[in-house]
């Protein structure tokens, strides 16, 4: 036994993976190491490295930086653009970068737990390289694309790397301090790009002009894109009309876009490594313009000679002497109990936005004061002249946050204790100014490392008796664990899970298995009506899809029945569900991965030709005949749309998300219990609006109109607002072209995507447009049935 135990411990030393620094990739099954300063990635260019950087005592991230003269390449010269681990350092001890046999990337916390991961696999030979870009790519095969640090942005974008509706730049927390700060850039819901304040107590967007509407603000709403990109050049465009030109604009030099620890973005540039980085363009020019930089209860004044400063209020004093942000807190009781309790101190060129009681117009100076009085939260109010109008203001103010000095015309009346206000008058008189507490750059994290100071041979007489200890523990644990199992069999809990996994004939998830595959349900890839899609690695090492369904209403026995039914579904065309999970109101589902993503994604990507175009509505039409008229019961989809188709990786279609279906026995084909509309606007079928019996034709409704917008390019659910308005204006604008000809051909240059810059089947094509116009018809019963569908495409493509 001693024999065998030695073995196993040379065993584990031998199969340990091998730590390698190689020029600008990493193999499979090869690290880099944090107690290896050598072990990095250098682009082929020499602009960029990647490895191990220091952001404080014994505490490193995983990083990307521009290579700096070795001379000054220290740790705090260098030009950092992105983290993989910025919110959870790792030790530097035994911290590793390694890259699995399986293809997953994987940063080890001295040799213990996993702080990050990119949950990819790889069928074949995977490595990963650092491109002259500055974007780091774990490939496989050569040329796929498994995952880039380009989709994952930190603080900066880099020339040429696209910003789109899923990233996000979110600031450091200071200068020396490189966690999560408290500003965001992203395209917000109404596609414009914005700057938010996401604070310690609130948050609010402050760029573009919120006081503005969008084309005030030379944006414009009307887009779908959602993307933006910075060029070499230095010209930056975005899809909401936001353009712009660095000051030295035309140069090949370094750049980089930078949303900054106090909130503000700015264009860098240099001409080589070494040199000053330069601000060529920012967002803002006045600093106090950016929501929370001074906190609450402070006032922001700018000098562009002299930068920034914050000042407390009167009756304020600083809450935390190393932080700004924290604001300031005040120096008496907050509670207004009586009107004569209080008093206003008048405060000339003091400014702050938002957080408004009211606006009350034409109001005397006495009138407004009556109404702060009167209210118990009231911390002052803004009192000014509007030339415009002619009439004073009055704003009564919740709270004190976002003040800056200012032009206006009119005064700051803040609300004190008439107490306080008469015992310290010699302080009332000026805003206070409190100097920062530099902390030390250095955060210093608690790690503890036992040295080795035991000899070889007591280390081994250790070794052993632990493992003949654990080896005897094991026995009895599997002997009462036996005895145990055989008493639970006989509990009724237990023969009922046991008639469910049978019937359902597809594996049982525990919540806490899914929750750990998915890394705590931290990487969604889709959501809809019925739930959240997250991305996860079961402990087979399968890529899974799992879906996390919303707040259920069912009892389990009916959402077994459903998850049955789902899981005994089976076609090439239909997404395969490999499990499930139910522990009380926690509902979810398990279906294989599709590695490019839905139809929905690639169309917007321009990546489909007319071709693939053509075997995806052929497949989908297959999937849906199948649902309709094969399964063991009548299955509909009711939620048809691109999102729910999902490509394999030979761009092959599955129908998914069957969260709104309605399932029937065949040949029912009146049914009166859906109570509400069902689907996707701009998808939906005339049958919803009109309250008229729903039957297997709502899904040919929905896929003539997925085919439609696969030949157009253009999105049904963009134009007009209206429940089925969007649909239709396609639908009219198609039909006018093809204007009843027998020959549509002449016509298809005006209705084609014009992606395909005129490369397309004409005759193919043509059919396929008739297709979804019959599929579109106003009368359900002048609609094909999906079979009918399969058979007019399959026998045009067989001639």
């Amino acid at each position: 036994m001693g024999a065998l135990f030695l073995i196993s411990l040379l065993s584990l030393a031998i199969l340990s993976p091998p730590s390698s620094s190689t020029s600008d990739s990493l193999s499979r099954g090869y690290s880099l190491s944090v107690e290896k300063p050598e072990d990095v990635l250098v682009s082929a260019d020499g602009v960029f490295t990647a490895g191990f950087h220091q952001v404080g005592n014994n505490s490193f991230c995983f990083a990307i930086w521009f290579t700096e003269p070795s001379i000054s390449d220290h740790y705090r010269n260098r030009t950092v653009v992105w983290m993989a681990n910025r919110d959870q350092p790792v030790n530097g001890k035994r911290s590793k970068l390694s890259l699995q046999k399986t293809g997953n990337l994987i940063l080890t916390d001295a040799g213990q737990s996993i702080v990050w991961a990119t949950t990819t696999t790889s069928p074949s030979t995977a490595h990963l390289s650092l491109q002259n870009s500055g974007n780091l790519v774990l490939l496989h095969s050569g040329s796929v694309v498994l995952w880039q640090s380009f989709d994952s942005p930190t603080d900066t974008l880099l020339p040429l790397q696209p910003f789109t509706r899923k990233a996000t730049l979110i600031s450091t927390r200071s200068q020396s301090n490189f966690s999560s700060g408290f500003y965001k850039l992203f395209f917000n819901n109404d596609n414009l790009l914005r700057l938010l304040f996401d604070g310690l107590e609130i948050s609010s967007v402050y760029w573009p002009d919120p006081s503005r509407v969008s084309w005030d603000n030379a944006r414009s709403t009307y887009n779908n894109s959602r993307n933006a990109m910075l060029d070499s050049l230095g010209s930056f465009i975005s899809s909401d009309n936001l353009t712009f030109l660095s000051a030295d604009y035309g140069a090949k030099w370094q750049r980089r876009l930078r949303i900054d620890f106090d909130g503000n973005v700015r264009l860098y540039s240099r001409e080589n490594s070494g040199e000053k980085w330069v601000v060529s363009w920012q967002a803002i020019s006045d600093s106090c313009m950016i929501h929370g930089i001074c906190g609450a209860n402070s006032v922001c004044s700018y000098d562009p000679g002299f930068g920034r400063k914050c000042s407390c209020l009167p009756g304020y004093q600083i809450r935390n002497h190393t932080d700004w942000s924290f604001g300031c807190e005040p120096q008496f009781n907050l509670s207004y109990t009586k009107v004569n309790e209080s008093s206003f101190l008048k405060l000339s060129q003091v400014e702050f936005s938002g957080y408004d009681y009211s606006s009350y117009q034409n109001r005397s100076y006495g009138e407004c004061e009556s109404i702060c009085l009167d209210l118990f939260n009231c911390r002052g109010f803004q009192y000014t002249f509007d030339s415009g109008s002619g009439v004073y203001n009055c704003n009564p103010k919740t709270q004190l946050r976002s003040g800056r000095r200012s032009d206006l015309q009119g005064y700051l009346y803040l609300r004190l204790p008439k107490a306080y206000l008469f015992s310290n008058q010699s302080d009332m008189k000026y805003l206070k100014q409190f100097r920062l507490t530099c902390a030390d750059r250095v955060i210093y994290l608690d790690r503890q490392y036992v040295k080795k100071r035991v000899s070889k041979p007591v280390k081994f007489l250790l070794w052993f008796a632990c493992g003949l200890g654990g080896f005897e523990i094991v026995c009895l644990l599997l002997f009462f664990g036996l005895l145990s199992s055989r008493t639970r069999k006989s509990s009724k809990q237990d023969m009922h899970d046991g008639y469910l996994l049978a019937a359902t004939g597809f594996k049982r998830f525990r919540y806490a298995e899914l929750k750990k595959a998915t890394r705590g349900f931290s990487e969604e890839i889709g959501r809809g009506a019925g739930g959240i899609v997250y991305k996860g690695v079961l402990a087979d090492e399968r890529v899974a899809a799992i879906k996390l369904l919303n707040e259920a209403i069912q009892g389990e026995a009916e959402f077994l029945a459903e998850a049955s039914t789902l899981g005994r579904l089976n076609h090439m065309h239909l997404i395969e569900m490999w499990g499930y999970c139910s522990e009380g109101k926690r509902k979810l589902l398990v279906y294989e991965y599709m590695e490019h993503g839905s139809l929905a994604h690639n169309l917007s990507s321009n990546v489909l030709n007319w071709e693939k175009r053509f075997e995806i509505a052929v497949g989908t039409a297959k999937g849906l005949a199948y649902l309709h008229e094969e399964c063991l019961e009548w299955v509909l989809h009711c939620d048809v749309k691109p999102q729910n188709i999902l490509l394999d990786s030979n761009y092959q279609p599955k129908v998914a998300d069957f969260g709104l279906s309605k399932l029937f026995n065949r040949g029912e084909l009146k049914n009166s219990s859906f109570s509400r509309i069902r689907g996707t606007r701009g998808y939906i079928a005339p049958e919803w609006v009109y309250n008229m019996p729903i039957t297997s034709k709502v899904d040919g409704y929905s896929y003539g109109i997925v085919v439609l917008e696969m030949v157009t390019g253009k999105n049904p659910t963009m134009g007009v607002d209206a429940i089925d308005g969007e649909q239709r204006t396609l639908i009219m604008s198609v039909r006018e072209k093809v204007n009843g000809t027998s020959a549509i051909g002449p016509q298809m240059g005006k209705i084609m995507d014009p992606s395909f810059e005129g490369e397309y089947n004409v005759e193919k094509m043509e059919i396929l447009l008739r297709v979804a116009l019959q599929c579109v018809e106003e009368d359900k019963d002048a609609r094909p049935t999906m079979r009918q569908v399969v058979e007019m495409l399959l026998h045009h493509d067989k001639d």
